[in-house]
């Protein structure tokens, strides 16, 4: 055998050891060994390995399946600009814990220093997105490195799942020639031991019983607690924090509400119309809460920054990272969990947040009852309702991340993700592939069509790759419409607005979605919508046609709607 095949297998036998059982691959030469020693892997029904052309899409993906399933999966690719291309990903799994282990093959030393095809430096390629980094040694014909190499993917294992916070490792893996095995090796080591019946110069077996080279501490396993004093609190939750946050609100009867709207959110003291009260300057002043309860890293909501940054709210944060946001530099406490509060919650606050809601979440559907069809938000409030039971949602960046927030829709049966480490709107559709792989029951994703375009390579799917049944629905506005909401979009700014933050592009999602070969259809009014919905075997694409000219002006009367009812 020859030593970047014994290298490789053993790379992977040892990343199964660690859990590691889906992986996304790339194809290239340089990481050959890795592919062939994947490939026999997935054969002996070890892993399941995902394999896609376009390195930028394959990172999102890895993302969404580690994202939903909560474990690492591996990545992997040859060497160059195929490694530069999965930054995007790397920098998102950094920022919103997702555990990633990216293997990126590349040439010997000596190769690099010869101005070899196909090098960059990718020494600490990802910076300090990455929690852990190490090259390492190219492999030899020697005894004593079977250790270090299962020594090293622990390593990486433990950098990406069992520290302080979840989050992607960077392994690089030099290869010298032969990349592929010897004819003589006993053809892959898929079954039984790793070595496959060729002659190593040590045995190349793990420890017995499929045991881990190195016990390692899972994350979270010693988890910190911030503990709640207040009477008059509020809760806000994001992305996976929903849920448990809503247990835990209901249980001590603090107001809880999410930066998903009511996406996830249950029990008796939900308020999914929250996102809108605390933009209401007269309620917030009459409501404001001794402490805030953040499970999560809020994002989207200017409104929720605003009350996170003001000097007379106290700010507990529940997030598992060293890294924590804080607006205005004023979080008391910083921990993973949290505990019961040392006091009891006041009723009547519990009830004025009640009624206040109640009032904003009626305003806000008479409103958009009266909007014609269609419109961003029309299309978030029929999705919300019309989704099935134990739906997974993935929502875009922009417009899609705000107006499932808005439209007032309380679904605790409704499972959410949102790639909002870093909120770009990079490698959503692969996410969503990924996400929907993994998830046992019907997948949506709601997103824009900037987002759609922009990572419509996670349409191509090879023969042999799984097809998960999800829907994708896009709303077409041709362009840019969050900027509309934005500074950019008033009125004294609309010269040249079409080009610079506009940008239409007139493209036809059809034909692209026939090139790919992914079914596509057009809803043109609501009862067309709603049967779509309907959930159907594989991936496909529901486009709605939207108008984002009155954009602006709908979510001014929202937000006059909703004031007027709270005031009252």
């Amino acid at each position: 055998m020859n030593p970047s095949t014994a290298q490789a297998r053993v790379i992977v036998d040892e990343l199964v050891r660690n859990t590691v059982s889906h992986v996304v691959l790339c194809p290239g030469s340089r990481n050959a060994p890795l592919s062939l020693a994947l490939s026999d892997a997935e054969a002996a029904g070890k892993l399941t390995l995902h394999v896609r052309i376009d390195e930028r899409g394959a990172g999102f993906l890895a993302l969404g399946i580690a994202a939903r399933t909560g474990r690492p999966v591996a990545l992997v690719c040859t060497s160059g600009t195929a490694a530069a291309n999965f930054h995007p990903a790397v920098l998102e799994a950094d920022r919103a814990g997702v555990p990633l282990i990216v293997l990126t093959a590349d040439r010997p030393p000596e190769l690099r220093a010869a101005g070899a095809n196909q090098v960059i430096d990718q020494q600490h390629l990802y910076g300090g997105a990455v929690r852990y980094f190490d090259e390492l040694a190219v492999a030899e014909r020697r005894a004593g490195q079977n250790a270090y190499w299962r020594s090293q993917i622990c390593r990486a294992w433990n950098a990406a799942y069992g520290e302080w916070r979840c989050g992607p490792v960077h392994l690089n893996v030099p290869f010298r020639e032969p990349l592929v095995p010897d004819a003589d090796d006993g053809g892959g080591g898929a079954a039984g031991g790793v070595a496959g019946g060729a002659e190593w110069y040590e045995p190349l077996d793990g420890r017995p019983r499929g045991a881990r080279w190195t016990e390692l501490p899972e994350y979270g396993a010693l988890p910190s607690f911030v503990v709640p004093s207040a009477r008059q609190g509020l809760v806000i939750a994001c992305d996976a924090g929903v849920h448990a946050a809503s247990e835990w609100a209901a249980e001590h009867g603090w107001p809880v509400l999410s930066e998903t709207g009511g996406l996830g959110l249950g029990g008796d003291t939900a308020i999914p119309g929250g996102p809108w009260l605390l933009g209401v300057e007269e309620f917030l002043a009459e409501h404001k809460p001794e402490q805030v309860l953040c499970i999560g890293r809020p994002t989207v909501f200017r409104q929720v920054q605003r009350l996170l940054s003001d000097p007379a709210v106290e700010v507990l944060l529940v997030r598992p990272d060293s890294d924590w946001p804080a607006p205005a530099h004023n979080v008391r406490q910083v921990g993973q969990w949290f505990d019961a509060p040392t006091k009891p919650s006041d009723p009547e606050w519990l009830a004025r947040w009640q009624c206040a809601d109640a009032a904003a979440v009626e305003a806000v559907r008479d409103t958009l009852g009266r909007e014609p069809w269609p419109s961003g938000l029309r299309v978030a409030q029929e999705l919300v309702h019309g989704l099935p039971r134990d739906s997974l949602l993935v929502v875009g960046s922009s417009n899609p991340a705000r107006d499932v927030a808005l439209v007032g829709g309380r679904r605790p049966d409704v499972l959410v993700h949102r790639n909002r480490g870093v909120a770009g709107i990079d490698g959503t559709v692969s996410t969503a592939i990924g996400a929907a792989c993994v998830h046992r029951g019907p997948s949506y994703a709601l997103l824009g069509d900037l987002t759609f375009l922009h990572d419509s390579n996670g349409l191509l799917l090879g023969p042999a790759e799984d097809r998960p049944d999800l829907a994708i629905i896009v709303v077409n506005d041709d362009g840019g419409g969050i900027f509309s909401l934005l500074e950019q979009g008033a009125p004294e700014h609309r010269d040249g607005f079409e080009r610079i933050f506009g940008t239409p592009h007139g493209a036809d999602l059809a034909a692209l979605c026939a090139a790919y070969g992914v079914p596509h259809r057009t809803a043109d009014d609501l009862e067309q919508f709603r049967a779509a919905l309907a959930p159907e075997p594989g991936l496909r694409v529901i486009e709605v046609r939207a108008d984002r000219s009155r954009h602006r002006d709908l979510h001014a009367a929202l937000r006059e709607a909703v004031t007027a009812a709270v005031s009252r």
